[in-house]
């Protein structure tokens, strides 16, 4: 007999989920661990569930409505969007998080309501992030998402898998940031349209879980399915003490088939940075340095993490925020602000002239928060940066590193970290 080839990380997830022996290509009806939405996104789900004539959600325990985006309300008609998703949880019981309490994509994973093993989706893009602690993680539209909150199953063609390894060491001042901006870069936008994307290779076990979660959090920005890691025991420890569920890992067998692979030799790449107007207009910082900048922001789902406060204050120690520059900091969680709070990074940033907002999506949509005017240049964290994105089309977002970020806003203009690092 000729013995079956093993299976990626989706594949097993999809095959523990829809009880069948899922492959690539098939077609499945999967049971789902958690379903999501924002307030951008869940009014139009609670709408859709009322066209459906459905007043309860399959498990209340395992839906959740976000106010992240637009939070607290900048003006009077979300603040109504804020009032139906309140409405919807007293009437359902499900999950509301309300502003102040961070962006979905912190909070889900950081709430324990997902483990390693599970299946979920969210009605926002970079539901893709928690990938990174093993779950088969995906964006759907609020119709979608509606009919898995009634029913809790949805269903899903099982995307082919691209697998990346990160070979070598990161250098100082390089990081996960610059890692996915790079294979944004090489693939591009459409690079991986429909698949699932695993992360492997010696640098993606050396980093933390938060800094796999950035790489995850973009893998949509290369057309991505999922951005999948393995669960090893860093990621096992990161869920203890984060709720009652067991995690159940679905690592990718060593003769997993996968549809291509890349390799890549990270010792070689360096700062990277994406350019207006397209995440995947990437260049080598040493292309972009001396570009002014007239706002730098650190935060979103994407850089609003402990580990991404540690990084900016440890360049921004002692030193000041450019004087024609605004500098927006807005961690992912509550919970992190007060962790860095705790551990003295928010008194760094804003004795260096950083401007505190609300835990939350902060600028990164463009709602409130730090809107640019006409022809400014704004340094970002963020995951995206088409023309728009911030709220004024005629200003200009690029992306880079947390560390990027605070050595450009120190400088006044687009700077290579590196310097910070040195000796």
């Amino acid at each position: 007999m000729i013995p079956l080839p093993g299976k990626t990380i989706a594949e097993k997830i999809f095959s523990a989920h829809s009880g069948t022996d899922a492959h690539a290509g098939d077609i499945v009806i999967a049971d789902v661990d958690f379903v999501m939405g924002q307030d951008g996104t869940s009014p139009l789900a609670i709408r859709a569930l009322e066209r459906m004539g459905v007043t309860e959600v399959f498990d209340p325990k395992k839906v959740a409505v976000v106010m992240d985006h637009s939070s607290p309300s900048p003006i009077e008609g979300v603040s109504a969007l804020h009032t139906m998703m309140r409405e919807f949880g007293k009437q359902t019981g499900a999950t509301v998080y309300d502003v102040g309490e961070g962006v979905c994509h912190q909070l889900i994973p950081e709430k324990g309501h997902v483990v390693a093993g599970d299946l979920m989706v969210g009605c926002d893009s970079h539901t893709c992030t928690y990938g990174a602690i093993n779950v088969f993680s995906t964006g759907v539209g609020s119709t979608d998402g509606a009919a898995a909150m009634a029913s809790g199953k949805l269903w899903f063609k099982v995307p082919d898998t691209l697998r990346v390894d990160y070979n070598g060491e990161l250098k100082p001042g390089v990081f996960s940031k610059d890692l996915i901006l790079y294979l944004a870069g090489q693939i591009g936008a459409d690079g991986a349209t429909y698949e699932a994307i695993e992360f492997h290779g010696p640098v993606i076990d050396a980093l933390s879980v938060e800094a796999r979660m950035t790489i995850s959090n973009m893998a949509i920005e290369v057309g991505a399915k999922a951005g999948l890691m393995d669960a090893d025991d860093k990621t096992l420890a990161w869920f203890e003490g984060r709720g009652e569920k067991t995690p159940t890992a679905q690592n990718a067998d060593a003769d997993a088939v996968y549809a291509r692979t890349l390799e890549f030799d990270t010792s070689a790449i360096g700062p990277q940075i994406a350019k207006p107007h397209a995440v995947d207009n990437v260049s080598p910082i040493e292309e972009l340095e001396g570009t002014p900048i007239a706002e730098g922001v650190l935060g979103t789902c994407t850089n609003g993490r402990l580990e991404d406060f540690a990084i900016a204050a440890s360049i921004l120690k002692g030193r000041r925020v450019h004087p024609d520059v605004r500098f927006i900091v807005a961690p992912a969680s509550r919970q992190i602000l007060l962790d860095a709070i705790e551990a003295g990074y928010i008194q760094t940033l804003v004795e260096a002239g950083a401007a505190l907002v609300t835990p939350g999506c902060g600028p990164c949509v463009g709602t409130h928060n730090g809107v640019p005017s006409d022809g400014e240049n704004v340094i970002s964290t963020a995951n995206r940066n088409f023309k728009g994105r911030m709220g004024n089309s005629n200003s200009f977002i690029y992306l880079g590193s947390p560390a990027t970020v605070a050595a450009s806003v120190i400088e006044g203009k687009i700077t290579d970290p590196r310097k910070y690092f040195a000796g």
